[in-house]
Order: structure tokens, then sequence, then C-alpha cells
């Protein structure tokens, strides 16, 4: 939708107070974008500290309430891929609207529930979708319209902003769930949801030609351009082009298991498991918040260092560190929180998320142009084994009474993923990469 000035020569609300500040209004909509995504990490937390209050109420197996959280975790990957396309073609601020409508709902009717069904469609069904519309596809749409300088570092903070969501959501959600009762603690998350709906419509602007203004760091102002054909099929056509490629399978593969050992595993079942030791959940929701506030300067550090070391080196230091990590976990657990697991904390957190940009430096120095519809798919990838592990791990837990198994194995996959990445050779100057159709330019107004 284009920008159009109002009667009398007057500007729109935002437009004044970008002015008024001296800022480019792309720092505004990355503040918005950064608040809607601390919001979405927010609500994907919520699992970890209603698994036993769930569990305890209304007699489910924990594989049954994992189950949900997998469906969640599958369709925040596979919305990924394709919400670059619902925004191209609906915008970004109807997009996102509505994905934090989804949520509240998801999240709202739950209070409500009498069978484990209904657990499955508003937390997996409703929640995930509305949450994958929030993820790195968004960051990639925000920070490829907006900036041309700083487009690194924007895209780091942004994605950090899911660490965030967990330092600010998790230990008030385990303490709301304390003292009132998980109802309370689904209400405040759809409430949250609803409250964010506004600023984005308000301030959440589509591009910066709508403005008149050029992006962050260009000079002219380049109108809105669409890819050549319809942007769903792209996206599927980009995946059956880069499946015939072994680069593909290595970093999807890889970054399958990095999913399973940190949303699947650790940030589903780590709550439950440090509670099965004598730990309080509310402390264990703590340690999960801390490593949320490292997993931002781990986030920061590992973009820092893509520029400037093999990318391959990175991904295979990262996974194989982490699969040593998860392989003494099971020793660390205690009633308290002990030194020892205080380390872990730290080091889990600066590596959480630490795989994000080697990765799409990889995937953009096979893929080229398309390099970040391809990521996309990984990340879907990353999702799919998220969902494996959160269901796994419960099952785990249902059969043998305790977690330890799930640690052991997630370790040993940790170091075959550092296996694969080391796999992955340099791609030859001489050799193509691969590339979808050119985009073609278009007008502002639709």
């Amino acid at each position: 939708m284009a920008f159009r000035p109002l009667v009398g020569g007057a500007t729109r609300p935002e437009t004044r107070l970008v002015t008024r500040f001296r800022l480019h209004p792309a720092w505004l909509v990355a503040a918005v974008a950064f608040v809607a995504l601390v919001g979405a990490a927010g609500f994907r937390a919520t699992p970890g500290v209603l698994l036993h209050p769930l569990h305890a109420e209304f007699g489910w197996p924990l594989a049954t309430i994992s189950a949900a959280v997998s469906v969640n975790l599958l369709l925040y990957g596979l919305t990924a891929p394709f919400a670059a396309a619902l925004m191209d073609r609906f915008g970004i601020r109807r997009v996102v609207a509505g994905a934090l409508v989804l949520v509240a709902a998801g999240s709202g009717l739950t209070v409500g529930m009498t069978e484990s069904w209904q657990l499955v469609l508003c937390w997996g069904v409703l929640v995930g979708l509305g949450t994958g519309s929030m993820a790195l596809a968004f960051v990639a749409t925000v920070t490829g319209r907006w900036f041309v300088e700083r487009r690194g570092l924007v895209t780091g903070v942004l994605t950090a902003g899911g660490a965030a969501g967990q330092l600010v959501f998790l230990p008030l959600l385990a303490l709301l769930v304390r003292d009132h009762g998980w109802r309370t603690a689904a209400l405040v998350v759809a409430g949250a949801a609803l409250a964010v709906v506004p600023l984005v419509v308000w301030l959440l602007r589509e591009h910066p030609a709508d403005l008149g203004r050029p992006a962050y760091g260009a000079t002219e102002v380049v109108p809105p351009a669409r890819p050549a054909g319809g942007a769903a099929s792209r996206a599927v056509g980009a995946l059956a082009a880069a499946a015939r490629t072994r680069p593909f399978w290595l970093l999807a593969g890889g970054f399958a298991i990095c999913g399973a050992t940190t949303n699947g595993l650790v940030g589903t079942h780590f709550v439950l498991a440090a509670h099965d030791h004598g730990m309080p959940e509310t402390t264990a929701a703590g340690l999960l918040a801390v490593v949320g506030l490292f997993d931002i300067a781990g986030s920061i550090a590992s973009g820092w260092l893509t520029d400037r070391v093999d990318a391959r080196l990175l991904l295979g230091a990262y996974y194989a560190l982490r699969g040593a990590s998860l392989l003494v976990l099971p020793s660390l657990f205690a009633g308290t929180a002990e030194p020892s697991m205080l380390v872990f904390i730290v080091f889990y957190g600066l590596d959480w998320v630490a795989t994000v940009p080697p990765t799409v430096a990889l995937c953009r120095e096979w893929f080229g142009a398309s390099g970040a519809v391809v990521f996309g798919w990984v990340f879907a990838a990353h999702q799919f084994g998220a969902a494996l592990a959160a269901t796994g791990a419960g099952l785990v837990r249902d059969r043998l009474g305790d977690y330890a198994l799930a640690w052991y194995v997630a370790g040993a996959l940790s170091i075959g993923a550092a296996g694969l990445s080391l796999l992955l050779r340099r791609r030859a100057a001489d050799e193509p990469a691969f590339a979808l159709p050119p985009t073609s330019p278009r007008s502002p107004c639709r």
C-alpha cells in the first residue's frame, strides 16, 4: 500500500515521530519488529513451564503434551518459507497483526480445554502458525527492505530477540503458574499478544518508498520489487532445486540436529528435567532465562566471527562443543543451581543460536541470491528436528522415568552435526551458485 500525504500536506503520525527525533524510519520499523519478535519468542517459551501443571491436572502422558509442542515447532518451521509470500501478497503489517491475533486465540482458548486434542489445536496449530509468521523470514523481509548498511548487525539483533523473549517471559510465567495457576499464565500470554497489535498496525511500515525515503544506507528511493511469478511457487521451486544438491542436505541435516538440541529438547524439557532432581520450577525457568541473556551476546559475537572465520569451522566447533556439554549435563542436575550447572547455562546460552549466522552465510555462498529462500527450508528442517526431539524426549521420560537417555542421544547427534558441517566443502570460485529467477520492479501502489 503506497504512502499518501494526508489532507493539507500533513504527514502520518509515525512520520512526524521519526522526524522529531531525526531517526531514519528504518530504525523505528526495526524496533517494532524487535518487540513483536520478543513477544513471539515468549509465547513459544510457554510450554516449558506448563508441561508439569498440565500433566498434574489432566493426567495426560508427557508424550501427549509434548506432541502438541511438536506440532507447534513443526508448523513454526514450515510456515517460515511461505511467510514472505504472505507478506508480499498482503503486507507485513497485516500478516504480523494477524499472527499475533492467532497467538492470542491459541493461548486464550486453552483455559477452557478438556481434551488433549484441544491442546494440539490451540498450542500446536494456532500458536504454531502465528509464531511461524514472525520467524526468521520476517527478520529477512524487514532487513532486506529497510537496510543496506548495518543489515548484518540488525539481523543479529532481531534474531537475538528470541533470546530476549525467553528472558522476559519465562520467570514471569513460572511465577504466575506457581502463584495463580497455569490458566492465568495462558491469559497473560494472550493479553500480551493483543497488546502488541496496535503498535504493529500504527508503526510497522511496508517499504521505505512508501514514505518517499531510501533504505537506510542507500541513496535512491527504489520502488518495491516483486519476484517473477508467485512467491509461494518460488519457495517450492527453490526447495525442489536445492534438494538436488549435497550442500543443502548437509546444512539441513546439521540444522535439524540444532533444532533438536535447543528448542525441542532443552527449551521444552529442561524445566521438568531439573524439577525431577528437586529443583524448583521457578529456579529452572530462571536458568533458561539466563540462557536467553547469553544467547544475545552469543548470536552477535557469532555474526562478527562469521565475517572473519570459515563458517564450516565455526559450525563444526559449535556443534562439537554443544555435544560435549550435553553428554555431561545429566551429572549436573541437583536440587539447587550449583556452579557447574551455571557454567553449563552460560556456555549453552552463548552457543544457542550461534549456528544461525554461519548457516545463513553458507546458504548464501552455495545458493546465491536465493540463499534466503533456501535458508527458510533449512530452518524448516531445524523445526522438524525440534518437533521430533520434543516428542521423543517426552516418550523417554514416560517409559524410563528420567531424561538421561535423551541427553546422551542429543550429545551424540550434536557431534555428528559437527561432522556434517566439516564435510561441506568450499564452493569453487568458478562454480556457479544456484539462483532463482530475478525479481521485477513494480509500482509501490498495489
